[in-house]
């Protein structure tokens, strides 16, 4: 049997090889990431491998898909539930930008520690809103639907395969082998002629709605590596002759600890494709939809923690908006360096980040008492404080990286009630729960805490 971890991180490098076949410049992404990586680790030594070691964060990957109905969306939970992935997370994007993004969002990944571990590979899914007023009438959302519901995106043996794969968790040799093959050209792009009338008739809305409803297949939008230095990585690869959008996106680069997560990415390239006109006939045309990114992960923040970070975001919008001429990330430091706290040890004190919690080899050992309390036990050296990686992401991160690389504004008539979704809506789409990955946070703390208390024999809880 092939095990779902092994199936993952298959499907991981396999994606990942073909999409560096279709766009030659995520292949320099990588490259440029792992050089960057290893002089990080040459520099950095131990320290560097505190959020995660050089293995698995070489090997790691992010992609993105989207998508248009409920239906298909079930379908991906059903493709990524035999990986051992599952939707973490609600982003709504449509709130999150000034330009038209109608898409809700999620994320699948592992949640057990150590399979993240193995292999963190997670996949940003997002789906169409086409019952959002804001973005379509009723007559271009009866269009879509209709154009929607006549697509196939995953043939039946893929899908028959992937709910074997769940329930037994694997597959034997062979009928992994025809899995990931079906899999991965599940997520190529078609060489199937697009209708130039009806995308630039989405693409008036949006260029992402137009990416997801305006072809008949859907296609991995993005790979994106891991890197330990991103502010090196956008230099050198600006220095290849890669065009990189305007800025990093999320915390800005600062004296503190790295928290949650940090993006950016090389422009989408205009990318030939065929093009069904009018009248019938196919000629050459071009589009923009796929881009590189690349992340650089920091420690997740606890819902305190995170909060603070929005507040801190809307410190920074409004000085950006009085002081036009000072430089945003100029700005998000000294706001950074004012208001969050500068090290490990004081997120921790004051609940703002996750931490595991295991036991110093150097410990007290001449019969003392240990305390209860979770900072008194890390500053008498009787336990050692960890770092939770943050495995999520962030909506207006996740916004700005399409934004940056959209071919429109698109429109969105703001005097028009947009359509309510949650978390709970999207569960019933995904027809599985979508987790609350705050809880999933506190889970994995609170049960390195407990193991702790346990091996110091302590019977009150460490708090």
């Amino acid at each position: 049997m092939i095990g779902q971890w092994q199936l993952r991180a298959a499907f991981a490098v396999r994606l990942s090889e073909m999409y560096g076949r279709e766009v030659p410049a995520y292949t320099t992404l990588v490259d440029v990431s792992r050089e960057v990586n290893e002089d990080v680790l040459r520099a950095r030594g131990a320290d560097a491998e505190r959020l995660g070691s050089i293995g698995r964060v070489t090997a790691e990957r992010h992609g993105a898909i989207r998508v248009g109905t409920p239906r298909e969306l079930h379908q991906v939970a059903r493709v990524f539930g035999a990986l051992g992935m599952h939707p973490v997370g609600f982003y709504d994007l449509r709130e999150a930008a000034a330009s038209a993004v109608p898409v809700v969002s999620t994320a699948f990944r592992p949640v057990d520690g150590e399979e993240l571990a193995r292999n963190p590979f997670r996949v940003f899914t997002s789906l169409l809103t086409p019952a959002d007023p804001r973005f379509f009438d009723d007559g271009l959302r009866a269009r879509l639907e209709t154009f929607l519901a006549a697509r196939e995106l995953f043939p039946p043996e893929l899908l028959a395969l992937a709910d074997r794969a769940a329930a037994d968790r694997g597959l034997p040799a062979d009928d992994a082998e025809r899995f990931l093959h079906l899999a991965v050209q599940a997520f190529e792009l078609s060489a199937e002629p697009v209708d130039r009338a009806w995308y630039r008739t989405l693409e008036r809305v949006s260029a992402v709605a137009a990416d997801i409803g305006g072809v008949r297949s859907t296609h991995i939008n993005h790979l994106t590596p891991r890197v330990l230095d991103i502010d090196e990585l956008y230099r050198r690869m600006t220095d290849r002759g890669i065009e990189m959008i305007d800025t990093i996106q999320g915390p800005p680069a600062w004296k503190g600890p790295d928290v949650l997560l940090r993006q950016t990415s090389f422009r989408a390239l205009a990318e030939p494709r065929a093009m069904r006109t009018e009248d019938g006939g196919v000629v050459s045309g071009a589009l923009r939809v796929r881009f590189g990114e690349v992340e650089a992960r920091g420690i997740a923040l606890t819902r305190a923690g995170r909060a603070l970070y929005d507040e801190l975001l809307g410190r920074v919008d409004e000085q950006a908006a009085r002081h036009p001429a000072t430089a945003r990330d100029d700005i998000a430091r000294t706001v950074w360096e004012r208001y969050l706290p500068g090290s490990e040890e004081e997120l921790a004190a004051q609940g703002l980040a996750y931490f595991t919690y295991r036991l110093a080899d150097d410990r007290p050992r001449d019969g003392r008492t240990p305390p209860t309390g979770v900072a008194e036990l890390v500053r008498q050296g009787w336990v050692r404080a960890e770092p939770v990686v943050y495995e999520d992401f962030l909506p207006r991160s996740a916004a700005g990286i399409f934004q940056s690389n959209l071919s429109g504004e698109g429109t969105r008539d703001n005097d028009r009630q947009g359509t309510a979704y949650d978390a709970d809506w999207l569960s019933g789409a995904v027809g599985r729960e979508v987790l609350d990955p705050f809880a999933l946070y506190e889970q994995q703390q609170n049960r390195s805490l407990a193991q702790a208390a346990r091996a110091l024999g302590l019977t009150d809880p460490v708090r």
